[in-house]
């Protein structure tokens, strides 16, 4: 490989496997997997398999991906957290090339102004002169997901820009680093209440929202739904950008926060899950009214 690379490698039960590797995979295709629950001898000469393979543990697998440098590799390790936690898969991970103090900074150099309609993604680090009519978003992710580069982001946000109006009461599910709060703010949003299954998301959220001046932004802990404060008439707007079988879970029982007929705006879906999410918010009495795609990634609207 060109370049500078860190390998990332995640250890996950056998039976967990599959749903770990479809988490993984968003985040990079080229998924390198050690699995050797079922290898069998079958006849074979054992003196002409190597010791590693035949002492190898059969109850775990490890999924490997390869981050370049100029990606952030704090980022890839709390999408994992956050995506595997939510799951309730059990994991550990390692890192090879790269030592972990210099997870948080040694991306930075590669991370500029990212323009996204009349929104633009600006480094809380760099001097930005704002346009005319330009929404500014400062942030520093720090350990948590979302710094406006990854295509389950950008994709929010561009529906985002057509569906906060003003004055709305937002619900921001899986904040990440609170860019999606804040963006809801800047939009003109009267309030924004973010959560996030981990804690050091909810921490870097707060932090991003003193800093960008939304004192109208408040986080919380909670798994899913869980801790979510209701609302008197339930709130105008939901974001999500989750997974898809988190957002099928959670359907269900979402409507009991929302004002009837806010919209929701879901995403952190592969294409291949794109039917299901559809399917799963129809039954749930929701109609899709538009879909945004990059990549092999899709945004929904649904209401």
């Amino acid at each position: 490989m060109a370049g500078n690379w860190t390998k990332l490698t995640i250890t996950v039960k056998t039976s967990d496997l599959d749903r770990a590797a479809a988490v993984i995979s968003m985040l990079d295709n080229g998924l390198m997997i050690e699995d050797y629950s079922d290898f069998s001898l079958n006849g074979m000469y054992g003196e002409l398999v190597d010791d590693s393979i035949l002492n190898a543990d059969r109850e775990h697998a490890k999924i490997s991906i390869f981050v370049p440098e100029e990606k952030n590799l704090a980022e890839y390790v709390t999408f994992i957290e956050a995506k595997l936690s939510s799951l309730s898969i059990p994991y550990t991970q390692q890192t090879f090339g790269m030592e972990e103090e210099n997870w948080a900074d040694s991306w930075k150099k590669y991370f500029k102004p990212i323009p996204l309609g009349r929104i633009t993604i600006v480094p809380a680090w760099e001097d930005y002169e704002e346009k005319p009519g330009e929404v500014i978003i400062r942030i520093d992710p720090g350990m948590a997901f979302g710094t406006g580069t990854h295509e389950t982001t950008r994709l929010v946000m561009k529906i985002m820009q057509d569906t906060v109006q003003g004055g709305e009461r937002v619900l921001d599910i899986g904040c990440g680093s609170g860019i999606l709060s804040i963006c809801a703010v800047k939009l003109g949003a009267k309030s924004c209440n973010a959560y996030d299954i981990d804690p050091v998301a909810v921490k870097v959220t707060r932090e991003n929202a003193a800093s960008s001046g939304c004192d109208n932004i408040k986080a919380g802990v909670s798994d899913l739904l869980a801790g979510v404060e209701r609302i008197s008439g339930g709130y105008d707007v939901c974001v999500a950008n989750i997974v898809a079988e988190i957002i099928i879970r959670m359907l269900p029982d979402i409507k009991s926060y929302l004002k009837f007929g806010a919209p929701i705006i879901l995403s952190g879906i592969v294409k291949e899950r794109e039917d299901d999410v559809r399917a799963a918010a129809e039954r749930c009495g929701f109609a899709v009214e538009r879909a945004e795609y990059e990549n092999d990634w899709v945004a929904l609207l649904i209401r």
